[in-house]
Order: C-alpha cells, then sequence, then structure tokens
C-alpha cells in the first residue's frame, strides 16, 4: 500500500510562537567531532541535519537559528568534515552530519566520514528524529538512496526537507513532491510528511521550528 506524505501544514500562532522564542534564545556552537568518544553526553534530546554537499544545511540552521554565520556555509563541497554540535539552550542539541557525495574529496577521507556517520546514527540513544535535507532543483538523487538506507537500518525516523524552494516554479515544486514521494516508498524509517521550505525568503521556517521543539 502506497504511503502518502502531505506537506506539513503551519503551525498555529501559539505553537509558532513558543518555537520562535525557542530559537532566539541561546544557541551556540559546542564542539565539532571526528570520533564517537568526542561526543557531548548524551543528556538531552537532540536532532540531526543530513544532505548532500551544497544542499543548503548551513543556511538552513542559520535560518532556524537566526544567525547568518552560526553554521559555515562554504562553497567547497564536503569541507565540513566534522559532526557539528550546537545547543539549543540547555534542552536540545542541533547536530550538522558532514555533507555526503561530494567527488573531490580523498576515498580515505570519505570512508572515515561514512564510518562516523554510521556509529552516530546506529549508536546515539537521544536521537529523535533525523531531517534529511532533498534540494528541491533536483528531488532525491542515488546518493540520498544511501543515508536514507543507513537511516533505515539504523531505525533512526527521518523526516525530508526540501531546501531552495524559491529557485523553481510552483509546478516544478508539485513535480518533485511526486518524485520525492515515490522515492520515499522504498524507506520505512520515513515519516510521513514533507516540509517545504526556502532559508533566502524564509518559508517554512516557522514550521520546522515547531517540528523540532515538539519532539523535546
Amino acid at each position: 500500500m502506497k504511503v502518502s506524505f502531505p506537506i506539513a501544514p503551519e503551525p498555529d500562532f501559539d505553537t509558532a510562537e513558543a518555537a520562535r522564542k525557542l530559537f532566539a534564545g541561546p544557541v551556540d556552537f559546542l564542539k565539532g567531532v571526528v570520533a564517537m568518544d568526542g561526543l557531548p553526553p548524551a543528556d538531552r534530546p537532540e536532532v540531526c541535519f543530513a544532505g548532500r554537499s551544497n544542499v543548503g544545511k548551513s543556511s538552513l540552521i542559520n535560518a532556524l537559528t537566526g544567525r547568518n554565520h552560526l553554521a559555515r556555509a562554504s562553497n567547497t563541497p564536503g569541507r565540513t568534515q566534522e559532526v557539528n554540535y550546537f545547543t539549543l539552550g540547555e534542552q536540545a542539541y542541533l547536530v550538522d552530519l558532514p555533507g555526503y557525495g561530494f567527488a573531490k574529496a580523498p576515498v580515505p577521507v570519505v570512508a572515515k566520514w561514512q564510518a562516523l556517520l554510521k556509529k552516530y546514527l546506529s549508536g546515539r540513544p537521544t536521537l529523535r528524529r533525523a531531517f534529511a535535507l532533498i534540494d528541491s532543483r533536483h528531488g532525491v538523487k542515488d546518493v540520498d538512496h544511501e543515508i536514507m538506507r543507513l537511516l533505515d537500518r539504523a531505525a533512526v525516523p527521518f523526516q525530508v526537507v526540501l531546501t531552495k524552494t524559491d529557485k523553481i516554479s510552483r509546478q516544478e515544486l508539485e513535480a518533485v513532491v511526486v518524485q520525492v514521494e515515490e522515492a520515499l516508498q522504498k524507506h520505512p524509517a520515513a515519516y510521513p510528511e514533507l516540509v517545504i521550505t526556502s532559508s533566502e525568503k524564509g518559508h517554512g521556517i516557522a514550521t520546522l521550528r515547531a517540528i523540532i521543539a515538539g519532539l523535546e
């Protein structure tokens, strides 16, 4: 039976305002981690953001937190080589995972990142949800299926977030939503709701904040 993936609705005023205040509070870079023994204590809920290089991950984190330079955006694919932890007050962690799908990185480096990713996803008990970022201009690619299969095997619920939707037409967006919905039929860990965002225009930011705030 086909699973439906509706677009997440905008939150009501009170829910949106509570989430806005949470993200407007203290948000700080905690540390970059290159091995499992460097992870901070699993003492609060956390969510992670995964996506291929240049999908707009850093821009989305900056938009969510209202900070222009909290997460470092780069024009060089694969430059973020660590699992980067940010504190959302004292209530939660936001985790920026290394970008994947970068052709220019040396094979041993890619292998090391993939190994860390697998260990993190399967061994973090406080991980509430992963957000799998998909560039709306391209839809789900083979490399995206790879990370989704990792999430399936780790039994980590993941929710697809479409990025850069201001760069395409409404008709193109409707087509990519259909493509994504079809692709997600293969992934049992996929949460049955899509989030449509534009970091540049602010579209969907309140919705994603409310989803994250509701996971605590």
